[in-house]
C-alpha cells in the first residue's frame, strides 16, 4: 500500500489512521457511554488517496471541535452504496451525513430517501448559494429544493508527461505544454509526441473493456464542447444532435485508426502506460494526481484540450446529502453542519487529491494556488458538463455503460460512428421507457 500524500496545510497534521481502518471493516469507533460529545455518523466511499485525505480531514476536524464526535464509516463504491443508502433512507434509520455523487441526485429518490438541506442551518455555518460554482449550485437542487451541498468537480483532464513533451518540442518556456485550440491542432501535437516515441500511440485512455465509461467520457467532452445535449430539461425526450454527435465520434476514430491512442488499453493498462513512459498524454479524471506523484511519474497537467469550440470537460462531483431520517435530532443535526461546513471551507486540502474545490473562495487561497499540478485546471469548475437529471445517469451508473460499450467499438474501427450512434440512441431509447424506481409523484 502506498503511503500517505504530502499534505501540508496547518489543517491536516500527521497522526494514526487507526479510524480509517476500523470504518474501513465496517466497524467505527463509538462515543463512550456518558460522553458529552456529540455524535454525526458520517457514511463515504471514499478509498485509496480520496480516502486517506478525508481521514485526515475527520481527525483534523476533531482536533479543532472537541465536543463533536464524528463516526466515519467507509463503503464499497459504486452500485453497493448507492443500494445501502438507499435502503438506509427509506427505513428512516440513515446515517446523518453521507457522501454522494451529484450526477446521482435525480436517481435516489431526492425528498424519501434524501432530505432537503436546511438553507437557514447552512446559514449559520457560513455558507452560501454565491460561494460555490453556479452551474454545480444548480444541479443540487430538483424541483427548486436543495438536496446536496457540493464539495468538488472531478472533471477529464489532460495528464502529460513532461519528458515526452519536451523531447517532442511541446512545452513553451516556462515549461508548461502548449495549449492547443481545434481539430488540426491537436492532431499535429498528437503526431509529433508520436514521432518523439518512434511512432507509438501517444495518447492512453480507457478505451476497451467490459464495462468501460472511457468512451462515454471522452465523448461526453468533445460533444458537450459543441453544445450537443442528450435530453430535454424535462429528461423526457432525447435531444442529441446528429450532426455533433458524429463530429465527436469522427474524432475518436480517427485516433484510433492513425495511431494516436491505444484502442486495445483498458483503465489499467491506460494508467499503467502513462505511468511507465509508454504515453506522452493520458485522458482521464483528476482522480491520478495522487498516484503518478507517489511514482515519480515526471508529468504535469491542464485542462481537456478545446476542441469544438468551448472548453466543457464531463465532469462528476462529489458533495454532502442528508439520506432520510424520521425523526432528526436538533443538536446533530447543528453539529452535522458545522461539519460539512469545516469540510467545504477547508476543500483546498481536499484538493490535494485533484479534485478541484466547488466552494470559490477556495480556488483563491494561496495553499490552493501553490498545489502543483492540481490548481493549473481550477477555471473549468464553471464549465463542467454534468448529467442530466434523469434516475438512470451518474457515476457507476447504466447510462454510462451503455454508451460506453456504444462506441468502444469507433474507436477500435470495428464499428463505424454511425453505427455507434445508432446504437447509443437505442440504449438511451430503453432507458427512458424502463421504469423509474423513484416516481416524482412518491415524493414526500
Amino acid at each position: 500500500m502506498h503511503g500517505p500524500p504530502d499534505i501540508t496545510r496547518r489543517h491536516l497534521l500527521g497522526g494514526s489512521l487507526a479510524l480509517l481502518g476500523a470504518a474501513a471493516t465496517g466497524c467505527a469507533i463509538p462515543v463512550g457511554f456518558g460522553s458529552s460529545q456529540t455524535r454525526v455518523r458520517y457514511w463515504h466511499f471514499l478509498g485509496a488517496s480520496d480516502g486517506i485525505i478525508m481521514n485526515k480531514m475527520v481527525q483534523a476536524f476533531a482536533k479543532d471541535t472537541p465536543d463533536v464526535f464524528v463516526e466515519e464509516n467507509v463503503l464499497a463504491w459504486g452500485e453497493p452504496y448507492y443500494t445501502k443508502i438507499a435502503m438506509a433512507g427509506s427505513g428512516g434509520r440513515s446515517p446523518d451525513l453521507a457522501t454522494f455523487h451529484l450526477a446521482r441526485l435525480a436517481g435516489i429518490g431526492a425528498g424519501r430517501i434524501l432530505d432537503p438541506i436546511n438553507v437557514k442551518l447552512l446559514e449559520e455555518v457560513g455558507l452560501k448559494a454565491a460561494d460555490f460554482s453556479p452551474p454545480i449550485w444548480e444541479r443540487a437542487h430538483l424541483d427548486g429544493v436543495l438536496y446536496a451541498i457540493p464539495f468538488d468537480a472531478h472533471p477529464m483532464v489532460l495528464y502529460y508527461n513532461t519528458d515526452i513533451c519536451q523531447k517532442a518540442g511541446l512545452l513553451g518556456p516556462d515549461g508548461k505544454l502548449v495549449p492547443t485550440k481545434g481539430v488540426d491542432e491537436l492532431i499535429a501535437q498528437l503526431t509529433k509526441a508520436k514521432d518523439a516515441m518512434g511512432g507509438k500511440p501517444p495518447l492512453a485512455f480507457d478505451a476497451l473493456g467490459l464495462g468501460t465509461v472511457g468512451p462515454w467520457r471522452v465523448w461526453q467532452t468533445l460533444y458537450a464542447q459543441s453544445g450537443g445535449t442528450l435530453l430535454s430539461d424535462d429528461g423526457t425526450r432525447i435531444t442529441i444532435d446528429d450532426a455533433k454527435a458524429l463530429e465527436a465520434l469522427r474524432l475518436m476514430r480517427r485516433l484510433g485508426q492513425e495511431g494516436l491512442c491505444d484502442w486495445r488499453t483498458d483503465y489499467g493498462a491506460s494508467v499503467a502506460n502513462f505511468t511507465n513512459g509508454q504515453a506522452a498524454f493520458l485522458w482521464n479524471g483528476d482522480w491520478e494526481t495522487t498516484g503518478l506523484k507517489e511514482r515519480k511519474t515526471p508529468f504535469s497537467m491542464t485542462r481537456f484540450p478545446n476542441v469544438f469550440g468551448t472548453g466543457a470537460a464531463q465532469a462528476d462531483c462529489h458533495s454532502f446529502v442528508l439520506p432520510h431520517q424520521r425523526d432528526r435530532d436538533p443538536e446533530v443535526e447543528r453539529a452535522t453542519y458545522r461539519f460539512i461546513a469545516y469540510l467545504v471551507k477547508n476543500s483546498a486540502d481536499w484538493a490535494v487529491a485533484g479534485h478541484v474545490p466547488a466552494y470559490l473562495p477556495a480556488l483563491e487561497e494561496p495553499e490552493y494556488l501553490a498545489l502543483q499540478p492540481q490548481s493549473e485546471y481550477r477555471s473549468v469548475i464553471t464549465e463542467v458538463a454534468l448529467d442530466p437529471q434523469v434516475w438512470f445517469a451518474g457515476s457507476a451508473s447504466r447510462m454510462w455503460i451503455e454508451f460506453g460499450e456504444a462506441f468502444s467499438p469507433v474507436i477500435g474501427g470495428t464499428r463505424t460512428p454511425e453505427e455507434g450512434l445508432a446504437a447509443a440512441k437505442a440504449a438511451l431509447s430503453r432507458l427512458l421507457a424502463a421504469p423509474n424506481p423513484f416516481p416524482d409523484e412518491e415524493r414526500a
